[in-house]
């Protein structure tokens, strides 16, 4: 399929518009820079490589150049390559290294004699296109106006985010991958350069992830949206409140009931200066809305509210089956795979395990051996940053290579 073909022009404001309808489009001042930058974390093994456009977005829009940040792990010598795609809001340090001892998102599974064994696998990491963290998205300088771009940067696909991968890769010498594992969104990543690429990728894994997004996941997503636009008005207080808003609801169906009932009960939170404040609460905050409070806060000062935007809706437009013309059987005959792993846990919230099981199913139908793992973790969709040993071994059996 054409990256272009059947896909509607952009209109020159470069605002979100496909299938979104009229009464519900974000106005484009939603999307205006804010005012003071956010503080970025500092990673020092972060690597920024620029590729030559122009890059065509799959639905409609066109970038002269793109940067990505990317790190990497293994030996320097020739070794099975493995590529690591991001869910939404990571960037690219995954796991620690000499230039950057800090420990990354998924710290206890790279690194040598780990599941993820950097002593004998060569591994790359993006920070997504649409991202914050070294690539280029709304929150990225447009060199043109020297400001970021906000709305006027192209509506954003996940094919964009596993196109950016691919190009990246083939420019930093990655003829071939021997395997791509992402976790959430970046399954749906690992998935659509799959699809996009049949051929150039041997192993597929997929972790707490699916072919699309069911109704539940894409109403929290957008009623996430419907808060960072309410609080698009200028005043940096007002947008760090939306995007804490924004967090808590994500933090919810991240999670599971059951975490918060063994986490939490009803306790309260007895640090008078946790920062948690309600009007009609004169007692101290549960201990779960001080939790969220904390966690959303740090979120706020450190990611990009119109990049977060962009991402959760490519999230959203996600559908495997668009590569088959509407059908997955014919989108996944595409796949040249030779094995795929697919892993998830039965309290996922956001992928909950009938769409892991049909996800598998999906691909065994197309000829494709598949180890399906669903684990019964209490963390919900976030087992996979959480739960380390559950994902370890099939995670390490998936990557042994001959």
């Amino acid at each position: 399929m054409s990256r272009r073909e059947g896909r509607p022009e952009r209109g020159r404001s470069g605002a979100l518009r496909r299938r979104t309808p009229k009464r519900a489009r974000v106005p484009e001042k939603v999307l205006e820079p804010a005012p003071e930058a956010i503080q970025l974390v500092e990673e020092p093994a972060r690597q920024t490589l620029a590729l030559a456009g122009p890059f065509r977005f799959f639905r409609g829009g066109t970038l002269p150049a793109i940067t990505l940040g990317y790190e990497s792990w293994g030996p320097p010598g020739p070794a099975p390559t493995v590529l690591i795609l991001t869910g939404l809001s990571p960037s690219a340090h995954a796991a620690s290294s000499d230039a950057d001892p800090t420990p990354g998102w998924w710290e206890p599974l790279i690194g040598p004699r780990r599941a993820i064994d950097t002593d004998r696998i060569r591994v790359f990491c993006f920070n997504s296109l649409g991202s914050c963290f070294g690539s280029s998205g709304p929150a990225a300088i447009n060199p043109a106006s020297g400001r970021p771009y906000g709305a006027s940067f192209p509506e954003l696909a996940i094919e964009d985010i596993a196109e950016a991968a691919y190009q990246a890769l083939r420019a930093l010498g990655v003829a071939r991958l021997d395997a791509v594992i992402g976790p959430s969104m970046g399954g749906f990543s690992a998935l659509a350069l799959a699809l996009l690429h049949p051929g150039y990728v041997d192993r597929l894994g997929l972790l707490c992830s699916a072919t699309t997004s069911e109704p539940f996941a894409i109403a929290v997503r957008s009623l996430q949206r419907e808060i960072l636009a309410s609080h698009r008005q200028g005043d940096p207080d007002r947008v760090e409140c939306g995007m804490m808003l924004a967090r808590k609801l994500g933090l919810i169906s991240y999670r599971s009931p059951v975490e918060w009932r063994e986490r939490f009960g009803r306790r309260r939170e007895a640090d008078p200066n946790s920062g948690v404040a309600h009007a009609l609460d004169a007692e101290a905050p549960f201990a779960v809305e001080w939790y969220l409070e904390q966690r959303a806060r740090s979120f706020a000062r450190h990611f990009d509210p119109d990049a977060y935007f962009y991402l959760s809706r490519a999230m959203d437009q996600f559908d495997a089956a668009e590569h088959g013309g509407g059908r997955l059987d014919q989108a996944f005959s595409r796949l040249r795979l030779e094995r795929a792993l697919v892993a998830g846990v039965v309290t996922d919230q956001l992928y909950p395990p009938h769409q892991q099981e049909s996800l598998a199913q999906a691909l065994r139908d197309a000829g494709i051996p598949v180890d399906l793992c669903l684990f019964d973790s209490p963390f919900g969709h976030d087992s996979f940053l959480i739960d380390w040993e559950r994902f370890a071994s099939p995670i390490q059996k998936f990557l042994e290579f001959a």
